[in-house]
C-alpha cells in the first residue's frame, strides 16, 4: 500500500490494519488515542448515520471498529457513534448508553454530528466517505470533539459549533483548541452545480469572493468550492489559532484506491472511520 504520511500526518499498518495519525495530536498520546481508517481491509458498505441496515452490515461495520480500535488500544466496547445527518448539530456525551456494546444509531445521537466529551473512555466516532471528519482536542482543559462536516455541515458552520459547544459545557478557549481535518474530498474535486454554489456564496459573501476557495470550471459550467479552507478561515474567526488548524493534506478522491469515496464508488460507498478517544 502506498504511503500517505506526510509532515501533518504519518501511517500505521498493523496486524493487517492501516490507518493515519495525526504527529501534532501524537503529542499528547499520554491523554487522548485517535486514528482515521485507511484501506479497503475497513469496508463496509453503507450510507452513514441510516438506521435500516442488514444485520450483515451492522455486523461487518462492528468488525471494522474492533479492528481499528484494537490497534490504537481503544476498547471497542467505548465507541459512541454520532448518527450523522448533515446537521449543525452537536451534543455532549458524558456517559455510555450502552454498558455491554457499542453505543450505534442511538436516539440520544439522533440528527446529530458532532460529539464532544471530557469523560475519559468515550471513544467518539464518525464516518464519512468525502465528508470532512474534524478532530478537536483543549489540551488544557482534557476535551475531545470529533464532528462530521459535509458540505452541508461546512454552510452551516457545524465546526465553529462545535468550538462553541466545547466552551459552553467545559470552558474551553478556541486559542487553546487543536482541530485536525481528516482526508476528504477536495477542491481539486469536489465540483457542484450553482444551487449549493449559491448556498456558500450567500453564507459566506466575503469568502466566495476569494479565488483560493471557489473557481468555475468553464468547461463543465460548474464550481470548484474549497471547503477544507472555508473551514480553516471560520474556525480562525472564532479564536482558533492557524498554527493549531492541521490538515491532513489528503484528497479522498485523489486517493480513492486506499480511502472511501462516495463520488467515485456511487449509491453503495465504503466508509472511513475517525475516532478519538480521552485516557
Amino acid at each position: 500500500m502506498k504511503d500517505l504520511s506526510n509532515e501533518n500526518i504519518i501511517q500505521f499498518e498493523k496486524n493487517g490494519v492501516s490507518y493515519l495519525q495525526f504527529r501534532k495530536l501524537n503529542e499528547y498520546n499520554k491523554y487522548i488515542r485517535h486514528a482515521y481508517s485507511l484501506g479497503k481491509e475497513l469496508n463496509y458498505k453503507t450510507r452513514a448515520g441510516n438506521r435500516n441496515l442488514s444485520e450483515n452490515e451492522i455486523e461487518k461495520a462492528i468488525l471494522a471498529y474492533e479492528k481499528l480500535c484494537k490497534n490504537i488500544d481503544i476498547e471497542p466496547i467505548n465507541i459512541v457513534k454520532a448518527n450523522q445527518k448533515h446537521t449543525a448539530n452537536v451534543k455532549v456525551a458524558r456517559e455510555k448508553i450502552n454498558k455491554d456494546k457499542m453505543d450505534l444509531f442511538e436516539d440520544y445521537y439522533k440528527e446529530t454530528d458532532g460529539l464532544v466529551t471530557n469523560t475519559p473512555n468515550l471513544a467518539l466516532t464518525t464516518t464519512s466517505a468525502d465528508c470532512i471528519s474534524l478532530l478537536f482536542y483543549d489540551p488544557v482543559k482534557k476535551v475531545i470533539a470529533n464532528t462530521h462536516s459535509g458540505w452541508r455541515g461546512t454552510a452551516q458552520k457545524i465546526s465553529v459549533n462545535t468550538v462553541r459547544k466545547m466552551f459552553e459545557g467545559f470552558k474551553c478557549e478556541p486559542k487553546d483548541i487543536i482541530c485536525c481535518i481528516c482526508p476528504s474530498i477536495r477542491k481539486c474535486h469536489f465540483e457542484v452545480d450553482e444551487d449549493v454554489k449559491d448556498i456558500f456564496e450567500n453564507e459566506f459573501p466575503s469568502l466566495m469572493q476569494m479565488k483560493e476557495i471557489v473557481e468555475k470550471n468553464e468547461k463543465t459550467n460548474k464550481w470548484h468550492i474549497d471547503t477544507v479552507l472555508i473551514n480553516k478561515l471560520i474556525l480562525e474567526e472564532v479564536g482558533l489559532k492557524p498554527e493549531n488548524i492541521i490538515d491532513s493534506k489528503i484528497c479522498t478522491m485523489c486517493n480513492s484506491d486506499v480511502l472511501h469515496s462516495a463520488r467515485v464508488e456511487k449509491p453503495n460507498y465504503g466508509l472511513n472511520t475517525a475516532i478519538i478517544e480521552k485516557i
